[in-house]
């Protein structure tokens, strides 16, 4: 049998909390029995609501929080006036060592700032990036970062590649994931110098990364490589644009088959296949976004899913933490600064040669 794994949660974060949380953790835990919960919220709320689940009870703890972040809360408020929050205890117990990663569904900005103050960033990294994976023609790929660093140069780029390439062999247990850079053409000297000089580095270095340059933005839908890295500004962008994507094409065909009556019939023959492709583009399917680079697993579920979306950030959680995300980031972080060293040791010696005694 697997090591019990205990997950914190923010029970009062999300749209339809905490009974999307509660619903949630009961469906993981019927996928991964040896799964152990610190609910924290609102003891007088989630007392009834949990007796509900008696499976869940027996492996969950409530732990009483006095204040909620509210959605409006602006990140710099929720960190300094919401230390009794769920989410900050929620984010408390891991830095503790009384819990192994957290989830919550409520304000991302609110999230990343706690998660940043309390847990601390990994060595080698100067910012946390947000990671999630999207549906694809060949499968899913990973992109990063999606909103928590708006401006990026060349070496926060070069970090999320690292981070990115890890997280999406743990999570998907690639040997060798693929990784680009998205940028406004494949060309060498298209982009800005951040993402040429990111480009660059990831060329040089002597890292067991397959790096494949340049990506566009038809190549989210395509899958052309395992990990997209971009910055916050343009990775927010694109996700919300891919999701809009999907919500119309689901729009249009539901407005098709309702035409007429021959559509309607067209519709009763073609149910089969089109629930398939409706469970292939269900956004709970791939809810669970990674704070990449802290010291500790974090996952931001989505404030709008439901139990079913909410079990599978549940589900992320639990991957990155029983595959030792962390270590393998470090690890691989060890590994870019040797080789870094190496690359400038050796532009040294090749500046230091004297004219005359060039090859």
């Amino acid at each position: 049998m697997p090591e019990q794994v205990c997950i914190s949660l923010d029970a009062m974060g999300g749209d339809h909390a905490p009974e999307m949380v509660l619903a949630g953790a009961e469906i993981a835990l019927k996928r991964l029995p040896h799964l152990k919960f610190l609910m924290f919220g609102d003891e007088a709320k989630l007392k009834p609501l949990l007796a509900k689940y008696p499976t869940l009870e027996a492996v969950s703890d409530i732990r009483h929080a006095s204040q909620e972040v509210m959605m409006e809360d602006k990140p710099s408020v929720a960190l300094r006036q919401r230390r009794d929050s769920s989410m900050r205890l929620a984010i408390n117990a891991v830095k503790e060592g009384d819990a192994q990663g957290v989830v919550s569904a409520g304000n991302t900005g609110a999230l990343m700032a706690m998660a940043k103050f309390v847990l601390k960033t990994v060595r080698g990294i100067d910012r946390p990036a947000i990671a999630t994976y999207m549906p694809t023609q060949r499968g899913e790929t990973v992109m990063l970062d999606l909103g928590a660093n708006i401006e990026c140069d060349e070496h926060n780029l070069v970090q999320f590649a690292l981070m990115g390439e890890v997280f999406t062999r743990i999570l998907f247990g690639l040997e060798k994931p693929s990784v680009g850079l998205l940028n406004v053409g494949i060309e060498e000297l298209k982009g800005n110098e951040s993402v040429k000089k990111a480009a660059a580095i990831l060329r040089d270095i002597d890292l067991p990364i397959r790096f494949e340059g340049f990506v566009e933005g038809d190549d989210l839908a395509k899958g052309t490589v395992d990990v997209i890295v971009t910055d916050g500004f343009t990775g927010n962008v694109a996700l919300k644009t891919a999701e809009g994507t999907a919500r119309l094409l689901v729009h249009f065909l539901r407005e098709t088959f309702k035409s007429s009556f021959f559509a309607k019939i067209g519709y009763l023959l073609a149910r089969r296949s089109l629930q398939r492709f409706r469970d292939r583009m269900d956004p709970r399917r791939y809810n669970g976004a990674m704070l990449l680079g802290l010291n500790g697993i974090a996952v931001k579920s989505h404030g709008g899913t439901d139990a079913l979306g909410f079990s599978n950030a549940i589900g992320v959680c639990h991957d990155l933490i029983v595959n030792n995300l962390n270590d393998s980031i470090k690890h691989e972080l060890a590994l870019f600064e040797e080789a870094m060293s190496g690359l400038e040791n050796a532009e040294q010696e090749d500046v230091a040669v004297p004219v005359g005694q060039a090859n």
